[in-house]
């Protein structure tokens, strides 16, 4: 009983201790941002992480946002002709993929492909002390490595996501149109009376605290991993399925927010 106790409390310790340091993290990294963005010489490292981020995960983004609309397509088809609203279709199709499961998979996509190669690339160079040698020359870490890579996630974010929304609705388009026959004009005519600036907008808001979260987690775990291949390869698997959890809690708490924000101000809206 006395073992389980101290394991608890050691536990809760160390949990207290590794939070505490992770804000500390990010206060760091926000005393550099301005730095990062206004600063010429920071473009230099900022473009080659565009490219790492949003380039090399463009053609990730589009076959997930596709897929992920002819699969809404295919399980909702069938339901909306037993009512008579297949015409509809384009609306349940793009407006699932604009507010929940564009911004969503888009986030979680990145967390697999970007969040992993972020702190796969800082633990290594943790481990083989790279980051100290920075440290030893007088030159602040955080400044040169993760202010870089967090404003790549926190600004090309968005962009995926729009590019998964744009795949969605085309694979829905496809499957409806083209396999089950449905009319092209109502498909697009009524995706353009129900989906509104304001749900492209909500899923835009949402992938800007996704990015930032698989920023800050990625560089946090690769900075603090432990020594040894085993402790990267450890510190990836955490920076994953950590940025799932958060990329789901925050999805839930802003998606509240902005539903009541918006009814609000113009009221309840029928989506169809």
């Amino acid at each position: 009983m006395t073992g389980t106790i101290a394991h608890l409390g050691r536990f809760g310790l160390e949990w207290v201790e590794a939070f505490g340091q992770f804000w500390r993290f990010v206060g760091r990294l926000a005393g550099w941002l301005t730095w990062g963005v206004f600063s010429r010489r920071s473009w230099r490292l900022l473009l080659p992480e565009f490219y790492e981020i949003g380039f090399l995960s463009v053609p990730v983004i589009l076959i997930t946002g596709g897929f992920i609309g002819m699969v809404l397509a295919v399980q909702a088809v069938e339901q909306f002709a037993t009512m008579g609203l297949e015409e509809r279709m384009g609306v349940i199709v793009n407006l699932s993929v604009v507010r929940e499961l564009g911004p969503v998979l888009a986030g979680v996509m990145l967390a697999g492909r970007v969040g992993g190669a972020l702190t796969a690339e800082l633990g290594t160079m943790n481990v083989t002390e790279q980051i100290e040698a920075l440290r030893s020359m007088g030159a602040d870490p955080v400044r040169y490595l993760v202010v870089p890579r967090f404003l790549a996630c926190l600004m090309l974010t968005p962009f995926l996501t729009f590019y998964c929304d744009v795949l969605g609705g085309l694979g829905g388009w496809l499957i409806t149109v083209k396999v089950f026959g449905v009319a092209s004009e109502p498909y697009w005519y009524f995706t353009a009376v129900a989906v509104e600036k304001w749900d492209l907008l909500n899923g835009l808001i949402k992938s800007l605290f996704f990015g930032a979260s698989i920023g800050l987690i990625s560089c946090y775990k690769g900075f603090t991993c432990r020594q040894g291949a085993e402790g990267v390869g450890q510190a990836c698997t955490e920076a994953f399925v950590t940025s799932f959890i958060i990329i789901l809690m925050l999805d839930f708490f802003i998606a509240f927010t902005l539903k009541q924000l918006y009814e609000a101000i113009w009221g309840f809206k029928s989506v169809l």
